[in-house]
């Protein structure tokens, strides 16, 4: 058996580690506006050595602050190396133990804002079926029917899948018939094509609701019979089925087409949240030229408590000193040091977003001036990155979930970096600017005849932008724009 023998050595290796101030200002510069505030007010709240208000007195307070006489007695000067950080910077991987506490008696009061929750959408469908008679056997099969109905109004399954699911789950022995009758009277309630199997009997169940008219009969006729049909868009078929002219025929499919497919999301869209979007970013034009401004909430005047300047300048004059007053300005000095540091991050921070973003507007200088996005111009974050002499990595931190306001709305940044592509004369083109061109194209089309993805790329060729078939597939995907088929209009 050879013998296991243990060797020491030395080896010498270069390695790159982000200090903590940078990691929290990488983590400062990626947040958008109201989440910036969020992250302020949390801050201020845990380190009671930040305070809101003008930044005059700061300068003063950072002097004195790191004067090396701090606290020198017998060599024992407390040195920045000495202060754990960890607490003052965010971090996601926090255990879930220093985040709660257990020291509450019964009788402690609730402090807690109430917040008003609306209605979801199956609790809207049961308060309905509360008003509705069943039979007892009926009411727990209409109960599970309801809570079968996802968001957009639809039971995705089969009525023997259903009849088994309630024998196996809520131990109900009923059969098919039942479970069909049950379903009626769910269909029944608002919004009309609710509890639908699939598009074509939600479309109907809607119909059924309208007022007899000779379109809505020929409406109703239509997807009972000729459903495939209709979907293809195969309209002359249809004119024949029927016996119909071409007008009769139109007013019918106007029926259908405002009819709403997702029932369950007109109540979806009601009962949300709405968030508000707070752009990070002004842009103005000023006589002709681009003026950018950065949104003064997202550059607070912060600065460190002169309480706790006065504390420590306190126990400097002290002759004598306990060892709980070393522990005192121990906690001091790294609240302090937190302070300093988040103070001086916020300002890298604006820093940053000013210098990355007044390069993109210059970049795209046309676009902003014109507001027209056929000018933009291809752009990469390596673009930006090498003009600002930044890292790629810090530009698309910038560039993340923020917006810019200007003269033609509220826009995302990352929205204006595009590659590029090369039309006939050589010149690089923003896909982006390539788009719009098909956009255009597609709108201005006969919708009796659309154009097809070949044909298209025929005329994108004639206008100077050599671009393959399955490229404008592409891209007409990318902007949800259907194939001609599904763009026929009579």
């Amino acid at each position: 058996m050879p013998w296991l023998m243990l060797k020491q050595q030395l080896n010498l290796k270069l390695s790159q580690k982000l200090s903590p101030q940078q990691i929290q200002l990488m983590k400062l510069i990626q947040l958008p506006t109201q989440q910036f505030e969020q992250r302020i007010m949390q801050e201020m709240e845990e380190n009671p050595a930040l305070e809101g208000g003008k930044e005059d007195d700061f300068e003063d307070i950072a002097d004195e602050f790191d004067n090396e006489d701090t606290y020198d007695e017998e060599n024992d000067r407390i040195d920045t190396e000495d202060i754990n950080i960890d607490d003052y910077l965010s971090d996601d991987d926090i255990p879930d133990y220093k985040l709660q506490a257990n020291n509450y008696s019964a009788d402690d009061e609730e402090k807690h804002i109430p917040y008003a929750a609306g209605k979801t959408f199956t609790e809207y469908l049961q308060d309905q079926l509360s008003t509705v008679h069943l039979e007892l056997d009926e009411e727990d099969i209409a109960y599970f029917l309801v809570g079968s109905i996802d968001e957009s109004g639809y039971i995705r399954r089969s009525i023997p899948d259903i009849m088994d699911d309630l024998a196996f789950t809520q131990n109900i022995y009923t059969t098919e018939d039942k479970i069909e009758k049950v379903l009626k009277i769910i269909q029944e309630l608002d919004p009309p094509g609710v509890a639908a199997l699939d598009l074509r009997e939600c479309l109907l169940l809607q119909l059924e609701r309208k007022t007899p008219s000779p379109a809505v009969l020929l409406a109703i006729n239509i997807l009972s019979n000729e459903f495939d049909a209709f979907t293809k868009k195969h309209y002359d078929k249809l004119i024949q089925k029927f016996d119909v002219s071409e007008e009769e025929l139109r007013q019918a499919v106007n029926e259908i087409e405002r009819l709403n497919p997702k029932p369950g999301g007109s109540y979806s869209e009601s009962t949300r949240i709405i968030e508000h979007i707070v752009p990070d970013f002004n842009i103005r034009i000023v006589d002709g030229k681009l003026e950018l401004s950065l949104n003064g909430r997202n550059a607070p005047e912060l600065h460190v408590s002169k309480e706790y300047s006065e504390m420590l300048q306190g126990y400097k004059e002290t002759s004598e000193k306990s060892q709980s007053q070393k522990d005192a300005v121990q906690f001091i000095k790294q609240k302090l040091d937190a302070a300093k540091w988040f103070i001086d991050a916020i300002k890298q921070r604006q820093q940053t977003l000013m210098i990355t973003m007044n390069a993109i507007m210059h970049y795209q200088e046309e676009y902003f001036l014109t507001g027209d996005e056929r000018k933009l111009k291809p752009m990469i974050l390596k673009d930006i990155a090498d003009q600002v002499g930044m890292d790629v990595s810090t530009v698309s931190r910038v560039a993340n979930s923020k917006f810019v306001d200007t003269p033609y709305g509220t826009k995302l940044i990352k929205d204006f970096f595009s590659e590029s592509m090369t039309n006939d004369q050589g010149e690089e083109v923003s896909t982006k600017e390539i788009k719009k061109i098909l956009e255009i194209t597609i709108g201005e089309e006969n919708k009796k005849k659309p154009l097809t993805d070949d044909k298209l790329a025929l005329i994108l060729k004639e206008k100077g932008y050599p671009i393959a078939r399955r490229t404008i597939a592409k891209y007409r995907e990318q902007m949800d724009i259907p194939v001609a088929r599904m763009r026929k209009e009579i």
